[in-house]
């Protein structure tokens, strides 16, 4: 199987059960440091509802990026620009940043906007986006990446790294098998990798 970062040939690494049902297959690449599963067919069931019943700590999660997202605005950005939530799901955290006074806005393709409505991605000149606990949702990650830097070329996300040696499937939480929407893991190496492919520089 080709790595979806590099594109060189990966390793099997490991079977896990995900959604209690299906052995899925993990595979990983020497190249760049990147873990991931098998094509996964079984994502229209995982994403039956766009909140997966793991996800206790929504809320909370969301209150604090837009407190970290707020500074950051502050202190790197001009306040007065324009921001996206690229996969903003509820659009809960462009509705936060909105009330502390961003022009911010949400774009999520496969989620219902509830909260942000009104306020939908619509090709406005955008400063950056943020995307908060999604590039492990990726099936393809570089063509989503890609996407994203067709918009700006300040990305600001979130996502667990891949720790060292590599967790059996028991072993670390973020693999997210009861739930099934986690199908990428990164290195900080592989992201590196990312950054140096577009061309970009990455912060950690």
């Amino acid at each position: 199987m080709k790595c979806k970062i590099c594109n060189n040939e990966t390793n099997f690494k490991f079977k896990a059960k995900v959604l209690s049902k299906y052995p899925v297959k993990y595979y990983h690449c020497d190249e760049c440091d990147f873990l991931q599963t098998e094509s996964p067919f079984w994502l229209d069931e995982a994403y039956s509802s766009s909140i997966n019943i793991e996800d206790t700590g929504i809320i909370a999660r969301n209150i604090g990026f837009s407190k970290k997202m707020t500074t950051l605005l502050y202190v790197l950005f001009n306040t007065k620009s324009n921001y996206l939530d690229y996969g903003g799901g509820t659009g809960l955290f462009t509705r936060l940043m909105r009330d502390i006074g961003f022009e911010y806005y949400w774009h999520d393709p496969y989620t219902q906007n509830l909260f942000s409505r009104g306020f939908e991605y619509d090709n406005q000149d955008i400063k950056a986006i943020s995307t908060f606990e999604s590039f492990e949702h990726f099936v393809t990650p570089m063509k989503d990446i890609d996407k994203m830097l067709k918009i700006t070329d300040n990305i600001i996300f979130s996502t667990n790294i891949l720790p060292y040696p590599i967790p059996k499937p028991d072993e670390w939480w973020y693999y997210g098998l009861s739930h099934g929407q986690h199908v990428s893991f990164y290195s900080v190496d592989s992201l590196n990798y990312i950054a140096n492919y577009f061309n970009i520089n990455f912060y950690t």
